[in-house]
């Protein structure tokens, strides 16, 4: 084993306590702790005089203490803690809120650095909750004075990681291998991975930190990229797949619906065609803004295989999803002699026998159904279109799970989540990309409306004025109960209070995740034929639910949801003929927070809304990158890093047209590296 796979615990100060915090974090060896980066530096070259300290700032003196700690209560569940210190030029006080303890380590008469956010109260300097070292712990470290700043985990401050971080470097000075030969890093200049590593901690400059910040961006990005390319390169090249004639039920199907697709349908549906009349395995994302029109897209895809002689399967996330598509299209192909059927968890043991022998025997044409479609023991007869809905729900091993069922089977991926185009390269660089971004003309804008607690009264009536009008509503909340943690109102606790206040002789239901899968369905069979008439649910309604008649949303606590997350909710409703609407209310009523949904009002884009999602929020928050079985990003950052990124990209495509070139030695431990980015399953399995 070596210095890197060593446990945490093999670091003096690291017990059995500290283990375990260390330990949920994901943190278990050496390695693990020394790739936990700083969240930002703090710039402590600078010092003040206590009498310059700059109000309102974090900023750092040097001072001795003058006095002893005294700690007293301001209300329940408050202390505060001061010590007095100087440095000739003023007096001012060390102050902490609810943290005693730092202060009964300080020494009367003893030298200490201060940093901390200054305050001035009744004309007297605080400095409050500061990090405190020793004046002559900072002496000669030879770490300069931008001092990392780590996220606090359980009891684990910033300053903890910071030493343990300090000893871990120490043990593994110059033992960590680099992926990149070094003729490479000198071509593309990158720094050396020790000595990167030893800058992202402990830079002497920031020159020093975004060199370092720079070359593990940058490695982030390849290993993703090249993996991304070489397992396409794999499927597209080594895997011969199906090649699907092109047969006159597409053109019948085309004919026979009501309406004319729209340019960018038809755009879709040429490449969809062209990769399946293709020898080799389809591997394509479609991705369109709620009420694009993926469906009919899917259907016809689904058709050609079929009129084929080959098996489709679409698979969703939710047994409400899986219902409504199998109704939406056993209508679109009621015209074709083809069998359709329903899988899902509600079905009996006799009804999933039933479906698994017809599956096998091929006397089923398409199937629609959940993550049941994954289930040991289930067979195809020819497995030939493989679909999955809304992907960001799915992982890697569940897509690969169902691929498997079939000798190559063509893969169509599908999402209603506008992912922007940068994203998109992260999380489907395997992926062909084709995107509806044009919506079926006649289609009303949802009007949308971001207002304060205070005027929940007025939007509660104006949505009882639909209600009279015979409309139906959703009220969206972000908990299910009441949380001591999150200040947020729960869907029970306005379930109640709709039910007795606002809705009197009004039919009201509640849903949420908490409920069984059987009584969701009947719930939401309900609400769609009519028998309900105001739903207050949780985010289970973001994906799928289709109600024509349901023209009005609002949305609790709305900025406690992420943007991409508000559209997809908005686009429950305003698949009537009606005007339908979308009320946003900013519970805590702060500017910053109306200002993020205001982009809501202003735009119907979702494309739009996900970039600004982005630029907001991080792609880690978009949707985490695990729930699509891809590796997380641990330092980069987009759309920050988008130069970075097309850099490594670029890299990694001349790279990858040489198949052989991971088999030279020197890019043996990047190979070892990709196989534990995507984990070896993952790796090999030649499906992300």
């Amino acid at each position: 084993m070596g210095i890197l796979e060593q446990p945490v615990s093999c670091l003096k100060g690291v017990g059995e306590k500290r283990q375990e915090y260390l330990r949920r974090m994901g943190i278990e060896t050496l390695k693990d702790l020394i790739y936990y980066f700083p969240r930002e530096h703090e710039d402590r070259s600078c010092s003040y005089s206590i009498a310059q300290l700059p109000h309102g700032q974090r900023a750092g003196t040097r001072a001795v203490v003058t006095g002893s700690a005294r700690t007293r209560r301001l209300r329940r569940g408050m202390t505060l803690t001061r010590v007095p210190i100087s440095d000739g030029t003023a007096r001012g006080y060390a102050v902490w809120f609810n943290n005693p303890y730092t202060a009964r380590h300080l020494r009367i008469n003893g030298e200490y650095e201060f940093f901390g956010r200054v305050d001035r109260f009744m004309g007297e300097v605080q400095i409050q909750n500061p990090q405190v070292t020793k004046a002559k712990d900072r002496a000669g470290d030879g770490r300069g004075r931008l001092v990392p700043v780590y996220p606090k985990h359980g009891k684990l401050e910033s300053r903890d990681f910071e030493r343990m971080i300090a000893k871990a470097l120490e043990l593994a000075a110059g033992k960590v291998d680099d992926i990149f030969p070094a003729r490479f890093r000198e071509q593309y200049g990158l720094e050396e991975i020790n000595k990167c590593l030893k800058n992202i901690h402990f830079p002497l400059d920031m020159a020093s930190y975004n060199r370092a910040r720079y070359r593990l961006v940058f490695e982030e990005f390849f290993l993703l990229q090249l993996g991304l390319l070489m397992i396409k390169r794999e499927v597209k090249g080594k895997r011969e797949g199906i090649s699907f004639k092109e047969v006159p039920e597409e053109g019948r199907f085309m004919d026979g619906l009501p309406y004319r697709l729209t340019g960018a349908q038809m755009r879709a549906w040429s490449e969809i065609k062209e990769d399946m009349e293709k020898g080799s395995v389809m591997n394509r994302l479609l991705q369109g803004d709620v009420g694009s029109g993926k469906t009919v897209v899917a259907a016809l895809a689904l058709l050609k295989a079929a009129a084929n002689g080959y098996q489709g399967a679409l698979m969703v996330p939710t047994e409400v999803l899986a219902e409504q598509h199998y109704l939406t299209l056993t209508g679109m192909l009621s015209g074709f002699d083809l069998r359709l059927e329903l899988l899902s968890g509600s079905c009996t043991a006799g009804q999933r026998k039933e479906i698994y022998g017809r599956l096998k025997d091929g006397d089923i044409d398409i199937i629609i159904g959940t993550h049941s479609l994954i289930q040991e023991g289930l067979e195809f007869a020819r497995l030939g279109l493989v679909i999955t809905d809304e992907q960001h729900r799915f992982g890697v091993r569940q897509r690969a799970a169902l691929v498997s069922k079939g000798a190559n089977p063509d893969i169509l991926v599908m999402t209603a989540t506008p992912i922007p185009r940068s994203l998109a390269l992260i999380l489907y660089g395997d992926l062909d990309l084709s995107i509806i971004d044009e919506m079926p003309p006649g289609r009303k804008r949802v009007e949308t409306y971001v207002i304060g607690p205070g005027k929940r009264d007025s939007a509660y009536g104006f949505v009882e004025k639909q209600l009279k009008e015979g409309r139906q509503a959703y009220v969206v909340c972000p908990l299910i109960e009441e949380s001591e943690v999150v200040e947020a109102r729960s869907a029970s606790e306005v379930y109640q209070e709709l039910a007795g206040q606002y809705f009197k002789g009004y039919r009201l239901k509640l849903l949420h995740g908490r409920i069984s899968s059987q009584a969701k369905e009947e719930v939401m069979r309900d609400f769609r034929e009519g028998r309900i008439d105001l739903l207050v649910s949780t985010t289970v309604i973001e994906v799928g639910v289709d109600v024509p008649n349901a023209n009005i949303i609002v949305v609790e606590n709305a900025e406690r949801f992420g943007l991409a997350q508000l559209h997809q909710l908005r686009g429950r409703v305003g698949r009537g003929e009606s005007q339908s609407y979308c009320i946003l209310i900013n519970g805590s009523g702060s500017r910053a927070s109306y200002e993020r949904l205001k982009v809501m009002a202003d735009s119907n884009d979702g494309f739009y809304i996900s970039e600004m999602d982005l630029k907001l929020r991080g792609p880690g928050d978009f949707f985490g990158t695990r729930q699509h079985g891809l590796p997380e990003l641990g330092i980069a950052r987009l759309p920050d890093d988008m130069k970075t990124l097309r850099a490594a990209q670029s890299t990694a495509l001349s790279l990858a047209e040489d198949p052989n070139f991971l088999n030279d030695s020197s890019w043996s431990q990047a190979r070892r590296e990709l196989e534990r980015f995507f984990g070896r399953e993952g790796w090999q399995s030649g499906v992300i």
